[in-house]
């Protein structure tokens, strides 16, 4: 601590020891009274001051702080509580200028309310068409990512597709290459029995003329014997 803050904490504890009466004041009989009462108003609005002259003199800026926004808010509402009192009295001079000016009241408040609902309604409407226009713009996101997704899989399922008819012809033309391949084998095994049951048959008649001519000789060897 600075020697000059001593001073200063000296007479800060010397303020509280000066307010702590005011603040009975205030807690036991002030706070009682009603929000707007002028005499609860003007004391709020006088120890605000004296707390915001003392915390700035003092440098105890939080209690000046404190101070000048009670002082504020009672000096606010002593204007209120004024407006209307100017009110009661301006209503009470002449039945004729209350209703005027209580019709003008409604009017403007009317007109306000109006006024207030057509900008919310134009805030609603613009939000409405913003939203809209958002949803628009995802929707045709959407629709064009799965534009694109069902392209590339027509595509891809063409190309299968395709690629499938090929190798299918491909197995299709290897398959009649096999058939034609073992059609030719079998003709050619066919050929091949025909030729060997040709040949048997004219050995089995070379061996029966043999056979025929063998037991001729046999006889005529009889016969000259």
């Amino acid at each position: 601590m600075r020697i000059t803050d001593a001073p200063l904490a000296l007479l800060r504890f010397q303020y509280r020891i000066v307010r702590f009466p005011l603040e009975l004041i205030e807690e036991r009989i002030v706070a009682r009274m009603g929000t707007e009462v002028p005499a609860r108003l003007f004391y709020e609005r006088a120890l605000g001051l004296l707390d915001a002259v003392a915390g700035n003199a003092l440098g105890d800026y939080r209690l000046g702080r404190r101070g000048a926004a009670l002082a504020e808010r009672s000096a606010a509402l002593s204007r209120a509580a004024q407006l209307d009192a100017d009110a009661d009295q301006a209503r009470q001079q002449s039945s004729a200028d209350l209703k005027a000016k209580s019709d003008k009241a409604i009017e403007d408040r009317q007109e306000a309310r109006a006024a207030k609902k057509r900008e919310v309604d134009q805030a609603l409407t613009s939000a409405e068409d913003r939203q809209h226009a958002a949803d628009e713009a995802a929707a045709q996101r959407t629709a064009a990512a799965k534009k694109q997704a069902d392209d590339v899989a027509a595509q891809r399922k063409h190309s299968a597709e395709k690629a499938k008819r090929t190798k299918q012809a491909r197995i299709t033309a290897d398959e009649r290459k096999a058939a034609a391949a073992a059609n030719s084998k079998l003709d050619d095994a066919a050929a091949r029995r025909n030729e060997a049951n040709s040949k048997r048959a004219q050995a089995d008649r070379a061996e029966q003329l043999a056979g025929t001519e063998k037991k001729k000789r046999q006889s005529e060897r009889a016969s000259n014997s």
